[in-house]
């Protein structure tokens, strides 16, 4: 384990100590904390089974991050719908519930969470629903390592906005040129970039497996 702190190095592990510019972490949870996107791209396609449309691979991973009833928002959108927003995406989250179990941590990203544990204040900024990022953490003996968790509820605009990762680091208590985020998805770096903060995208770990950056 690398005992070193500071801001992070292009490799996402801590640079040299004297560099006190950095003053909290903030973690994306699906796709970066734990390998779920596949579950929630399964999870939409049987959720819209019953409805002409067909969710391209592509698409879901372009919309990353986005709350689920903001997506269903922005299939209506596009292919000329009138999709329940609510319905939808409820039905969605309970099919992802039963498959959670199957989710695996990404292990490379869960070492970085422990390496900054004690020395940073942390927060998971995730536009998922709170119920489901709280049992993900739990699952993965992490939630007490964060001092704040935020999810789509505490916030009006999901991302690619900033609001999520400005409420984190309100919570935080940390100038938000200060924080550092780990993110997976072109909208979750975009949101970080818009918050005025650092994003490193884990995809680029040279840590990971091709595999999981073919996944994100």
């Amino acid at each position: 384990m690398n005992e070193r702190r500071g801001c992070a190095s292009p490799t996402g592990r801590p640079a040299a100590e004297s560099d006190a510019s950095l003053g909290g972490v903030i973690f994306d949870c699906d796709g970066t904390l734990v390998d779920t996107m596949p579950l929630h791209f399964r999870a939409w396609r049987q959720a819209l089974q019953a409805t002409p449309l067909e969710f391209e691979e592509a698409l879901f991973y372009e919309l990353g991050g986005v709350p689920s009833t903001a997506i269903v928002q922005i299939l209506n959108d596009r292919f000329h719908m009138s999709l329940d927003p609510d319905a939808i995406a409820g039905y969605k989250e309970k099919i992802f519930m039963d498959l959670l179990p199957q989710a695996q941590p990404i292990p490379q990203v869960i070492d970085l969470v422990h390496e900054y544990a004690g020395r940073y204040p942390m927060a998971v900024a995730s536009g998922g629903l709170r119920s489901i990022v709280i049992r993900i953490l739990d699952a993965l003996g992490i939630t007490h390592l964060f001092q704040v968790i935020a999810t789509a509820e505490d916030v009006v605009h999901g991302k690619p906005a900033p609001d999520l990762f400005l409420f984190a680091a309100r919570g935080l208590g940390v100038a938000p040129d200060r924080c550092l985020v780990y993110e997976d998805s072109p909208l979750g770096l975009e949101a970080a970039r818009r918050a005025g903060m650092k994003g490193i995208d884990i995809r680029s770990l040279p840590e990971l497996s091709s595999a999981a950056r073919d996944t994100t």
